[in-house]
């Protein structure tokens, strides 16, 4: 099962550490958050232990106008369940009796004074997209017009060299050769292995590195997928869409992805061709699709 590290979350939000044992591997498995204002209130009968626990500003100040007996038993029953981490937000004191009890059953206790909302909003985002559901595809992802573009096709077809071009014309490449998928926010989200960022490999030439010859806006460090380019060689006994009224799609993690097949041959300008898809893509997604309004002028001639 997929897990994030408590100590990786510790690093990206910077909470302190009020009581964190070196000797506790937290780990957490889901993205959700937990406020726990009933526990708090003594209810324990649906606790969502194994999320992240935070209590902000109302949970804090409840907790501070109980008995001390009652506190206590809150307590001991509280972090006497596996709880990844306890975090006390919005700048609010952490009691020595939390502290007392977290070092009984070793449970790692943190403060922020960042807002409540917002702590819980930057820890979900950050639990979503580590824990996302990710897969490793071969081929290139660019930005075309604004457009996350992934170039597929079989090995020496020529994706990384069309790539080139594109870069050439003012696109950014987001990752060659291997491209990292998340599935987030229903969405794909495409993003570049550490040791070949920034960089692609063009047969005849070798290494190169895209942002040092390009500049740094040649470059995107992650893109949503919204469209597929799929190319082919040429086959002379294949009958190829001529107008768009074949809608093709890939699935990527679940997700379906509008896919274009560009059948590829010596004189065609391939990467003008994946311009015009990315455009096109565009105005479908304004409405205006060219494919009706040629069927629209049909048939007002056949009409008249």
């Amino acid at each position: 099962m997929q897990y994030v590290k408590l100590e990786d979350l510790v690093s990206y939000t910077g909470i302190e550490p009020v009581y964190y044992p070196e000797d506790v591997q937290s780990r957490i498995y889901t993205p959700d958050i937990i406020r726990p204002g009933l526990q708090m209130a003594g209810y324990f009968d649906w606790f969502s232990f194994e999320r992240v626990q935070v209590m902000g500003k109302a949970e804090t100040l409840y907790f501070k106008n109980l008995d001390e007996e009652v506190k206590r038993e809150r307590m001991d029953k509280f972090f006497s369940y596996p709880i990844p981490a306890l975090i006390v937000a919005n700048a609010m004191e952490v009691e020595d009796i939390i502290i007392h009890y977290a070092k009984k059953y070793k449970g790692p206790v943190f403060k922020s004074n960042i807002k409540t909302d917002k702590l819980v909003n930057i820890m979900i985002n950050f639990l979503e997209e580590e824990l996302a559901e990710e897969i490793t595809l071969h081929g290139v992802c660019l930005e075309v017009f604004g457009v996350g573009v992934l170039l597929k096709g079989k090995s020496s077809i020529g994706k990384s060299e069309t790539a080139l071009e594109l870069i050439n014309r003012g696109h950014r490449l987001v990752a060659d050769d291997a491209v990292i998928v998340k599935k987030v926010e229903g969405g794909l989200k495409a993003t570049c292995p550490e040791l070949t960022q920034h960089l692609m490999e063009i047969r005849g030439i070798g290494i190169l590195d895209i942002k040092h010859l390009f500049g740094v806006g040649s470059i995107r460090i992650e893109q949503f997928i919204e469209l597929v380019i799929e190319l082919e060689e040429w086959d002379d006994n294949k009958e190829y869409d001529r107008i768009g009224a074949d809608e093709e799609y890939t699935e990527i993690l679940g997700v379906k992805v509008p896919t274009v097949v560009i059948p590829v041959r010596p004189g065609r300008n391939i990467s003008a061709i994946i311009e015009i898809a990315a455009k096109n893509y565009r105005q479908k997604l304004l409405g205006y699709n060219p494919l009706e309004t040629y069927n629209k002028k049909f048939h007002n001639m056949v009409r008249n």
